[in-house]
C-alpha cells in the first residue's frame, strides 16, 4: 500500500511536470501577445532567464510597431544579459538602442551592452581589437551621460583595459628580453613608453631598459662595448634620479659598478664617467630647486 500510494505522488507530479512545460511550449508556439508578456515577465522576475528570453524572443515579431516592442526588445536583451549570454545580449542591446534611441531604457541598455563588450573582451595577450571597441564605447556612453550613475563603473572598466594594454605591451617587449635579443629589447621597452609614459609597469620598463643595455654591453666585442657600457651609465642615471628607491636600486647599483670597471680599460672613458655623474647631480639639483620655487 506504501509503494501505492508513493507511485500515485510520483505520477501527479510528473503529471503536473509534463503539463507546465506543455504549457510554456504552447504559449511559446503561439500567438497569444497578452499571455506571452505575463508569462515572460513571470519567468523574468522567478529568475528564468532563459525561458523569459525565449518568450520575449518569441513575442518580438507580435509586437512591432506597438506600444510595448520597446520593452519587449529591452526586457529580451536583459534576459539574455541576465543567464551571462553576453554575445547574444550585446546583439540585442545594440538593436534596440539603434531602434529606439529615445527609449527610457536606452540609458540602461547602452550600459548592459557596454558591460557585454567589456565582459567579451580577450586575454591581454591576444587580439586587442575587442578591448579598443570597448575602450570606444563606453568613452561615447561618458560623453553623451555625463552624470550617468554609471559613471563610476565606466570608469573602473576603462582603468581594467588600459591597465590590460599596458600589459599587453610590457610583455611584447619583455619577450625580446626573455630571448636574450637585448638590443631589440631595449628598443621595444623604450617605444612602449614612447607610446605610454604612463604605463602602469614604468619602473619594471625603466628597469629592463637598463638591464637590457648592460646585457648587451658586456656580451658585446671589445672594440663596440665603451660606447655600450656609457649607454648603460645613461640608463642607470636615468632610472635612479626618477626611482631612487626601487627595490630594483641594489641590482642595478651592482651593475653601475661592473660597468665602471669595465669602462677603466678604455682610455677617456673614466673621465667621461665622472662628467655624466656630475651633471646628473647638477640636474637633481636644480630639479629639486625648482621643487623648492614651486611651493
Amino acid at each position: 500500500m506504501r509503494y501505492f500510494k508513493i507511485g500515485i505522488l510520483l505520477l501527479a507530479a510528473a503529471l503536473g511536470s509534463a503539463s507546465c512545460k506543455s504549457q510554456y511550449d504552447a504559449m511559446l508556439a503561439g500567438n497569444d501577445v497578452d499571455g506571452k508578456y505575463k508569462m515572460a515577465f513571470d519567468l523574468f522576475n522567478a529568475g528564468k532567464y532563459q525561458k523569459a528570453a525565449a518568450l520575449f524572443e518569441s513575442m518580438s515579431v507580435l509586437t512591432g510597431g506597438t506600444d510595448r516592442d520597446d520593452t519587449v526588445q529591452y526586457y529580451w536583451g536583459l534576459s539574455n544579459y541576465k543567464s551571462k549570454d553576453y554575445v547574444t545580449a550585446e546583439a540585442n542591446l545594440q538593436k534596440f538602442v539603434s531602434t529606439y534611441p529615445r527609449s527610457p531604457f536606452t540609458e540602461d541598455a547602452r550600459f548592459l551592452r557596454l558591460d557585454c563588450l567589456y565582459r567579451s573582451t580577450l586575454r591581454y595577450e591576444l587580439d586587442p581589437s575587442p578591448t579598443y571597441i570597448a575602450i570606444s564605447n563606453i568613452n561615447e556612453f561618458l560623453v553623451d551621460y555625463p552624470g550617468s550613475s554609471h559613471t563610476s563603473e565606466c570608469y573602473a572598466m576603462l582603468k581594467d583595459l588600459g591597465d590590460r594594454l599596458d600589459r599587453k605591451a610590457y610583455e611584447a617587449a619583455k619577450l625580446y628580453y626573455k630571448m636574450e635579443d637585448y638590443k631589440a629589447a631595449r628598443v621595444a621597452f623604450r617605444n612602449v613608453l614612447k607610446d605610454d609614459a604612463d604605463n602602469i609597469f614604468r619602473e619594471d620598463i625603466l628597469y629592463y631598459i637598463a638591464m637590457s643595455s648592460y646585457k648587451y654591453a658586456s656580451l658585446s666585442v671589445p672594440a663596440k662595448q665603451r660606447e655600450r657600457y656609457m649607454t648603460f651609465v645613461d640608463d642607470y642615471l636615468n632610472f635612479i634620479g626618477e626611482i631612487p628607491e626601487s627595490p630594483y636600486r641594489k641590482e642595478l647599483d651592482t651593475m653601475y659598478a661592473r660597468a665602471q670597471k669595465a669602462l677603466g680599460k678604455f682610455v677617456g672613458a673614466e673621465e667621461e664617467l665622472e662628467g655624466k655623474d656630475r651633471e646628473f647631480a647638477r640636474q637633481r639639483k636644480e630639479a629639486a630647486r625648482e621643487a623648492k620655487e614651486k611651493k
